[in-house]
């Protein structure tokens, strides 16, 4: 498995964010994690990726504990956060070969390169990054998680705020990179799930209340947004 979550119990003071959070996602899955605002999607994201930890319970990344090697986990994970934070005095360039000097890229003349052709961002590649249009900030941090290659790609809300032609752009990068990637992939907009993910997990109030995937769906003839709004309301 290329994530496994077992039991995963997270406390904000008295409060209960987590609530023995448990699921597992296989090699090459692009999974969609649906919730409303809330329910606990960016707070697992953030232990899955290693920045805060759980009360309980146990996260596997590449069957690597998360909590005995952070620094092997976080080398195996591409991680866009919801706010995507971004250094906007720095050029495109600059910033992808700062991010590639954290995680010791070997040759990163060639890799940053690659990316920003990858991203497509060749147009744009001289310009500061307060320049750029939010699409294009995107890119840049599609581009800074994926530098270093990472076998898990976790999206927080990736096209949020994005006009309809910035928005299909990124669909589609996201599902380009996703085809040799395991991702889990945040978000509000169903249309974007049933587009990209193969799969959904939804949690609500700290609690997975369903996981199944998106053919079972259409095969029932369900409607995704309907479904959602029925399990959530």
């Amino acid at each position: 498995m290329s994530i496994t979550i077992e039991k995963i119990n997270k406390y904000y003071a008295k409060q209960k964010a987590l609530s023995d959070v448990s699921f597992s996602i296989k090699k090459g899955e692009v999974v969609g994690f649906l919730g409303p605002n809330g329910a606990g999607k960016s707070t697992l994201m953030k232990i899955i990726c290693c920045y805060i930890l759980q009360d309980s319970g146990c996260i596997k990344v590449c069957n690597i504990d998360t909590q005995k090697e952070e620094i092997l986990v976080k080398s195996k994970i591409g991680y866009l956060a919801e706010n995507n934070p971004l250094y906007n005095e720095m050029y495109i360039k600059e910033y992808l070969y700062f991010v590639s000097g954290i995680y010791n890229i070997e040759q990163k003349d060639k890799r940053v390169s690659e990316i920003i052709r990858q991203t497509g961002l060749e147009s744009e590649k001289h310009k500061k990054i307060r320049e750029l249009s939010k699409g294009y900030k995107q890119r840049v941090g599609l581009a800074a998680a994926l530098i270093h290659n990472p076998e898990v790609l976790i999206l927080d809300e990736p096209t949020t705020g994005l006009d309809p032609n910035q928005l299909t752009e990124i669909r589609e990068l996201i599902k380009e990179v996703g085809r040799n990637k395991t991702v889990l992939l945040s978000t509000h907009i169903m249309q974007e799930v049933d587009k990209i993910c193969n799969r959904i997990i939804i949690i609500n109030k700290g609690k997975i209340i369903d996981d199944q995937k998106i053919s079972t769906l259409k095969n029932k003839k369900i409607d995704l947004e309907k479904h959602f709004r029925k399990l959530t309301s």
